[in-house]
């Protein structure tokens, strides 16, 4: 089975591996205008990252958690929130604790690098997240982030087949600076993420693609319509 990589709007994905595992990132469903399914559409996942607690982000983990037992994995502070918001301590990775930056969690034959990302966040420091798949491909959710210099360091860690970033501007990354992170990094693919959800941020993707295009040609970027996914 081929890794399968799905946009549900704004930085909501859902990846499945190679041997069928379903994992959720940033699941904001309900009042997410990027994103056509209820919370009811959901019946089934094993894992569900958060990358910081804004309601964009962590969206409807504890409903979604519940429904489908699925393990959670989130920045320790944010995943005590999760805890006593609902989440039961059981299905919290680490025992109930949650996990920090430069950590690796493996469930399934999956692992889940927690990274760094610049941004802001009211329980813990934000992050990204490298999945890496039972076969050994490198996906990472940059999570809401500026541009830092360690993108290429992480990306000489773990030769990134898929990089989704964000592009929005306001409070991520821009075009500009999201393409300079694609050419410090040389993914395989890229899928921009974060963008026209709301009114103040960018409205398409037309730019960040002719940017990557200029710079990084050898990138192939595939912007999806929520509810599109590609296969790697």
């Amino acid at each position: 089975m081929a890794v399968k990589v799905k946009w549900l709007g704004h930085a909501f994905f859902q990846i499945t591996s190679q041997n069928g595992k379903i994992i959720y990132i940033d699941p904001w469903i309900t009042e997410n205008p990027s994103c056509s399914m209820k919370l009811s559409d959901f019946d089934r996942a094993d894992v569900i990252l958060v990358t910081h607690d804004h309601f964009d982000h962590v969206g409807q983990t504890v409903e979604l958690s519940k429904q489908t037992g699925a393990t959670v994995v989130a920045p320790v502070e944010t995943a005590q929130s999760l805890k006593e918001q609902g989440v039961p301590e059981s299905q919290i990775i680490f025992g109930g604790f949650g996990m920090n930056i430069g950590g690796t969690a493996e469930i399934d034959g999956i692992k889940l690098t927690m990274t760094q990302a610049f941004h802001s966040s009211a329980t813990a420091s934000p992050a990204g997240y490298i999945i890496t798949t039972e076969d050994g491909k490198n996906i990472y959710h940059a999570g809401d982030t500026g541009i830092f210099e360690s993108m290429r360091l992480l990306a000489e860690i773990y030769p990134i087949e898929c990089a989704l970033l964000p592009i929005g501007g306001v409070f991520t990354m821009d075009p500009i600076q999201a393409a300079k992170a694609v050419e410090i990094m040389k993914p395989k693919k890229v899928i921009p993420m974060h963008f026209g959800s709301f009114p103040i941020l960018e409205q398409s993707a037309d730019r960040f693609k002719e940017l990557v295009k200029n710079k990084t040609p050898d990138v192939e970027v595939i912007v999806l319509k929520p509810g599109e996914e590609i296969t790697l």
